[in-house]
């Protein structure tokens, strides 16, 4: 999967890359990338992983794409920021559908309530020389 999604194959997903928190080594997850209101954002429908937490830590993220990696920092936002995103992420991302109690076609609000097992970040290009 990890090589098609790089490949750019797979709809609206990357390959996201973090530093481990406590290893130091890279590693890489599948993900998919929703944007919303302008902005992009990267949604964590399995809850806190480890993709999460060393998002974290670090602040920053990379996403590869059609063999092309940018550099994003990354900022958790809360649920009121985060449901419509995820309301959003339940409509493109429908094999992850059965872990969010709040359907496609449910408010904004029913999205709100489940925020908090479904961390959201908002991506920011990271401007820093050399990403």
């Amino acid at each position: 999967m990890s090589a098609l999604v790089r490949a750019g194959i797979v709809p609206h997903s990357y390959l996201l890359t973090t530093r481990g928190r406590r290893t130091g080594r890279t590693r890489a997850n599948p993900v998919t990338v929703v944007e919303h209101a302008g902005r992009r954002w990267l949604v964590a429908p399995y809850g806190v992983v480890p993709w999460v937490l060393n998002a974290r830590a670090a602040g920053r993220v990379g996403l590869t794409r059609r063999f092309r990696t940018r550099h994003y920092t990354v900022r958790e936002v809360p649920a009121h920021e985060a449901a419509p995103v995820l309301r959003k992420y339940v409509g493109v991302a429908s094999a992850t559908r059965d872990y969010f109690r709040a359907g496609k076609d449910d408010s904004t609000e029913e999205f709100e309530a489940e925020a908090d097992r479904h961390p959201v970040f908002e991506l920011t290009p990271d401007r820093t020389p050399g990403n």
